[in-house]
Order: structure tokens, then sequence, then C-alpha cells
């Protein structure tokens, strides 16, 4: 690679204003059509180059303006499901609210193009150190956006968009943050490699082609095979969402419904989805009697979800219910309820602004902390209620306590006829591939599957209609580097290059100082001695 000094990169945007915001818009909306339903995952690898050029060269407020025009058309698109029953406030709000943090973000990325170039202006700098640093500062953004406010909505990560592509197996080495990492990076590498436009120097490329080798080459970080394990999983269909009619037990009595078919069949486990029971069972004699006698009918343990109530706090649980035994055998509790959801943060501030709204929400569920993972009859068995499967912290536990296989339990009944439950689909594969475990995504109302560790589909239901599939599902043992390292990834990559840009930031204050400072003139009667002898052609007083 050469390493000769370059020209400083032009401190003027590569785009004007007037293009670069709608640009960036066009961007935002390209990134919607590599998740589902489309699933393109290639136009990440336009989105993404189109978007960080809007950004080079940006002072604040503009770079401020062009991150807000991308986040806004991605996000207002990718969310658009959350307007299905509550209307556009939430929507609105949650879309605007990620906007504003991609906009902030998006500074960050500006600052870095505008310094880096200027402190390392060598092929090393402008080839290599920006890009890595590009790369980290978007999957910043992406950690803040799923730890602020209130815990977070990581939905959208660059790396879910691969879920059905092959640049997916790299997950399991680096996790999902790692994933979108090395996508920007290729991105960043090959943009610079562009404006550098060195094209007969072959050495110019390295950087890129390393970074595509990389992204493509490592293959599937192998865990153990350990066997197999037989799941009955029911999807009932029922009123589950919040606004269906329904009467009393009544998706009780739709799950119920779907499972006689298994009834008689020989399985390990039978699996029933978020919100399939209308009571809760550890209060209410008659749902826990249903449950008994499924339990020794089916002659397998079962593992249901309901609202769970414990003194004056309520929980969205699951599970573990077995014939005979004093039920719930064990229980865990949704790590992240949905805030203004499942609960309403500082609802006497929001509740001034859309009372309506807030005040739908009854019932506030309490955090769990229990382990997310179930030992079924010496099968350690990982799990996440709906939203907990984009939160890396409830996956990488349940790897790390023991899951063998993973059963997702969700109700996907509010976001009928949108491509939400298709989203969180994505996430659920890119769990089994990046934990290189089978996942059992089981919905009330679907889309329901069961995934092998390498991210294929082994069996599945639509959605909305009534079914239950009986799999024999892989089970695997062992850790994957991600699940390992997974929080030393993001750390390393996410706040390094917060360090790293400050660093930078710093070094342009001192070279800033120091240039001021030789280009003052000695003050009269500081005892300086004045030369009359002329300075030699092409000199002046900022040779040094």
């Amino acid at each position: 690679m050469p390493d000769a000094p370059l020209a400083a990169a032009p401190s003027r945007p590569l785009l004007p204003l007037a293009i670069a915001a709608p640009a960036s818009a066009a961007a935002g909306l390209v990134l919607t059509t590599a998740f589902p339903a489309l699933a393109w995952w290639p136009m990440v690898f336009v989105a993404v180059p189109l978007a960080l050029v809007c950004l080079v060269g940006r002072r604040t407020w503009s770079a401020f303006l062009v991150g807000f025009a991308f986040g806004a058309a991605f996000f207002f698109v990718n969310l658009s499901f959350t307007a299905r029953y509550l209307g556009p406030v939430p929507w609105i709000a949650l879309s605007m609210l990620e906007a504003l943090l991609t906009a902030a973000c998006a500074i960050l990325i500006a600052l870095a193009y505008r310094w880096v170039p200027r402190v390392l202006p060598n092929a090393w700098g402008r080839l290599v150190v920006l890009p890595v640093v590009v790369a980290g500062l978007w999957t910043l953004r992406e950690e803040v956006l799923g730890t602020f406010p209130y815990g977070g909505f990581p939905w959208g990560r660059i790396g879910v968009t691969q879920s059905n592509g092959p640049l997916a197996d790299v997950a399991s080495w680096v996790g999902m943050s790692g994933l979108s990492f090395l996508v920007v990076l290729v991105c960043a590498a090959a943009i610079e490699y562009v404006r550098l436009g060195r094209w007969r120097d072959l050495r110019a490329a390295v950087p890129t082609v390393v970074a595509l080798v990389l992204l493509i080459a490592p293959p599937q970080f192998a865990t153990t095979d350990a066997g197999s394990i037989r799941v009955g999983a029911v999807q009932g269909n029922g009123p589950a969402g919040y606004f269906d009619q329904r009467g009393p037990n009544d998706i009780l009595r739709a799950q119920v419904e779907a499972t006689r078919p298994l009834i008689g069949e020989d399985m390990d486990v039978l699996l029933w989805p978020e919100g399939g029971i209308d009571s809760d069972p550890t209060q209410n004699e008659a749902t826990a009697g249903v449950l008994d006698t499924l339990a020794d009918r089916i002659g397998a343990p079962l593992l249901v979800s309901a609202v769970t109530q414990r003194g004056a706090e309520y929980f969205n649980s699951s599970l573990l219910w077995e014939d005979g035994a004093d039920n719930p055998v064990d229980t865990y509790d949704k790590r992240h309820p949905v805030p203004f959801g499942e609960y309403v943060p500082d609802r006497w501030l929001y509740r001034n602004f859309a009372p309506d709204l807030i005040d739908l929400i009854q019932r506030e569920y309490t955090p769990g902390t229990s382990s997310p993972m179930f030992d079924v009859n010496g099968v350690g068995v990982g799990l996440a209620i709906c939203f907990d499967v984009i939160y890396d912290d409830v996956i990488w536990e349940g790897a790390q306590a023991g899951a063998e296989v993973y059963m997702f339990q969700t109700n996907n009944a509010d976001f009928r006829g949108t491509d939400e439950n298709l989203q969180q689909l994505a996430f659920a594969r890119m769990r089994a591939i990046e934990t290189g475990r089978s996942v059992v995504n089981l919905s009330t109302v679907g889309t329901s599957q069961v995934i092998a560790p390498d991210g294929t589909t082994i069996d599945g239901l639509p959605a909305d209609e009534a079914g239950q599939m009986l799999t024999d599902v892989p089970l695997r043992t062992g850790l994957t580097p991600a699940v390992v390292l997974g929080p030393w990834v993001k750390a390393l990559l996410a706040w390094g290059s917060v360090v790293a840009l400050l660093g930078f930031g710093l070094a342009m204050a001192i070279r800033r100082r120091s240039a001021a400072r030789s280009t003052t003139p000695p003050s009269a009667g500081t005892g300086a001695a004045h030369s009359t002898t002329p300075a030699p052609e092409g000199t002046g007083v900022v040779d040094v």
C-alpha cells in the first residue's frame, strides 16, 4: 500500500446540501428494501455508501440535517407497523426519536471525515484508519439506539439485513454488531479508494479487499451436535390483539383446539406462544386445571406464556408446566418490557401530551431478573419473549447458562397485515446463526418457524392460520466467539471509535494552536531581536 503523504482531503462537501439532504433520504429509503418483507440484502451496499458520501465534508448543522433526512426516511418506513392499531402518534414519536438520535450520531461521522485525513493525510490514514473509525461510529449509533432511552430499541440494525444472505455466517464470530461494522467498513473503505483515484496502484485497493474478505470468507463457527428434541408447537390464531373482540378464555380455547391434533403424538415438550393464555394460571385454578389436564394427556412438559401477578407487580412470563408437579416448575419473566406498550415510563409527563393513548395501558409490566433458560428434562432451553429477541444480552445469557436450543414466544396480533412479524423472524434467524443453535420461533398468529443452527428453515406455519408443528429440532452445545466475546466486541467497536475520534479532535486542536503561535509575530517590547536581513526567497514565518 502506498505510504507517501497524500494531498489533504478537500474540506468542502462532496455534495451541496441541496443535493445531499434528498440523497441521504433516498439512502434511508433504499435501506428499508434490505429488510423484510422485501429482504433485498445487497441493497445495504447501495444505501450505506450513499449515506456516507452525503456526510463527507459536512459541518455540524448540515451533518445533523443530512443525518436526520436519512434517519427519518428509514425509520418512518421501517417502523410503520407501529401505527397499525394505535394510530400515527406512537409511530411519529418513535420514528422522530430514532431519526434525531441518528442525526446526532451523523455529526460524529462528519467530524471523522474532517479530522482523520488532516491528522493522518497518508495512505494508511485515508484508506485504513478513516474507514475503521467511520464504521465504528456507525456501530456506535446502533448501540445508542439500542440502549437509550428507556432501554432503547435495537431495531433496524444493518446486521439483520443479512439474515437471508451469504454474509450472515460471520455473525457467529463477531455478533450482529460486528457484522454491521464489517458491512460499513467495506463501504467506507471503497469510498476512500474511489476518492483517491489511484486506479493503477493496486496496493490502494488492499484495505477494501481485506475488509471484503473478512466479511465473506469466514464460515459459520461450528458448535457441537448434541442430538435432538421433539417439539410440538401450536399457533392458535386466537383473538390475541389488544383491540380484538373476545370473551373470557377465548385465546386459551383457541390454543387448546389447535393442540388437539398433537394429543397422542410422541414429543418432548409442547410449546405455546406469548399471549396464549388469557388468565394467570398461578392465580386462576380453572386455568391451572386446563394446563394440568393437557400436560397429562400430552405426556410431556408444557412451555406456555401468560401475564402473572406477584404482589402488586405484573410480569410477562414464560412458565414451565409439568404433570403432577408443583407448578409452575420454573418461570422466566420478560427482561425488556416494551416502553409505551407494556409499561409507561414517566407516565405523569407523557399523559399531558396523549392522555387517551397513555390511559390505554393500564398494567405496568415489571422487568424480569431470572435466567432466560429452562432445564426441560435435561435439555437446556433458551428463552426470549417477543421483543426480547432483539436484545443481545438475553440471547447471550441463555447460551452461557447452558441453552442447547432456543424457544422464542411472541404475539404479533397487534401488527396483523404488516411486515413486523417477518422483521422479527429475521432477528430469530440471525440469533440461530450467531449462537449456532436451533430456534423455534412461535407466534400466536404467525409467522412461526423452526430454524436450524445454520439459519435454514426446518418447519413453518403461515400467518393468520391456526396450526401445529411436530418437529425434531437439532440440539447444539459449545459457545460461539460471538457469545463469548460479544460484549467486548460491541464496546471496542462503538466506544473505541469515540475514543479515537476524541484523539483526532485533540490532535486537530493542538495543530491549530501550534499554527496560531507560529504565525503570530513577536510583540514590541518583548526583547525579541528584529533582523533587517531579508528572508530567503520561498520562505516565510510559517516555514519551520
